[in-house]
């Protein structure tokens, strides 16, 4: 079984604009609204994909109850702990000559709460999948990722974790199957600016042997570069689109490899993975699986 964690979801309000004007009334052309958070969006993906996956986090009033109805509308299982006050976030996305986005800060989580969550994780098994993507809210510590990934040290579970900087790099030493920087995070992590696919490989297996078992590395408009657990090495090149949307792109790669994995090998689920975050790229929502076969048939 596949399980997501979100911490912090959102409902995700997305407008367009011919232009925002500050300071003055502007009227939208276009608007629709998501039920979002990097967890809830890998779940979405590996729905499509004919994966079934159980979403974990927390939810809070009335913003909560629709973001956890609306997912269960799509055929997803849910098991969320239900914050005791506040609201789950709305982000809204502004899409006008230039993206502007105002996230909202989301509900307090107490330590309680937090716990409710590790025991729902105490009931995984051997063979299950963990995927952990996003940022922590100001009110979990720091180091929840750590602690996630220390309660289930031993147990034989598939952890995959996307996230940034400090956040990942801690986790390295609990071995988790898949982690997913960009190249710019990468470089980030080690002072350094990546220019090459030599150089992407060469600090990919720094990763690894800091404990990563997997490395995954998107690299915008020069596709993804995969660093294997058996040292081999796969390159994709990038999917032929417009691009619509930066929302959720990322969230799908992930989604598109693990669903990959459990069907083929390596190189089957980096393609894959490909295709699934191209397809949200050059789409207003998240990838449709009709889009994925599409662009896979293109790498």
């Amino acid at each position: 079984m596949v399980y997501t964690v979100t911490f912090n979801p959102a409902i995700d309000y997305v407008v367009r604009t011919k232009d925002l004007n500050l300071g003055e009334v502007n009227r939208a052309s276009y608007e629709e609204m998501f039920f979002g958070g990097k967890g809830i969006n890998v779940s979405i993906v590996l729905n499509e994909l004919g994966i079934k996956s159980k979403a974990l986090g927390f939810v809070a009033g009335f913003t909560g109850e629709a973001i956890e109805n609306g997912i269960k509308t799509m055929g997803i299982d849910t098991d969320f702990v239900r914050l005791k006050n506040g609201n789950s976030r709305i982000n809204v996305k502004i899409k006008a000559r230039e993206e502007t986005e105002l996230n909202g800060q989301g509900p307090y989580i107490d330590e309680e709460e937090l716990n409710k969550l590790f025991e729902k994780l105490d009931s995984l098994k051997e063979g299950d999948t963990l995927i952990l993507a996003g940022s922590i809210p100001n009110s979990l510590p720091s180091d929840v990722y750590e602690k996630i990934m220390k309660r289930l040290s031993g147990k034989n579970i598939k952890t995959v974790v996307d996230a940034t900087k400090e956040l990942l790099l801690n986790v390295l030493k609990y071995r988790p199957f898949l982690i997913k920087p960009n190249n710019f995070e990468l470089g980030e992590m080690f002072g350094v600016k990546l220019k090459t696919n030599e150089e992407i490989e060469e600090y990919a297996k720094k990763l690894q042997e800091k404990g990563a078992r997997n490395v995954l590395v998107s690299m915008a408009g020069d596709g993804a570069l995969l660093v294997d657990e058996n040292e081999k090495t796969y390159i994709c090149g990038v999917c032929k689109g417009t691009v619509k949307n930066s929302v959720g792109a990322g969230d799908s790669m992930v989604a598109g490899f693990v669903a990959g994995l459990l069907k083929g090998d390596y190189e089957y689920a980096l393609k894959l993975g490909t295709a699934a975050g191209g397809a949200t790229a050059f789409s207003d929502g998240l990838a449709t699986k009709e889009k994925i076969e599409e662009l896979f048939k293109t790498l």
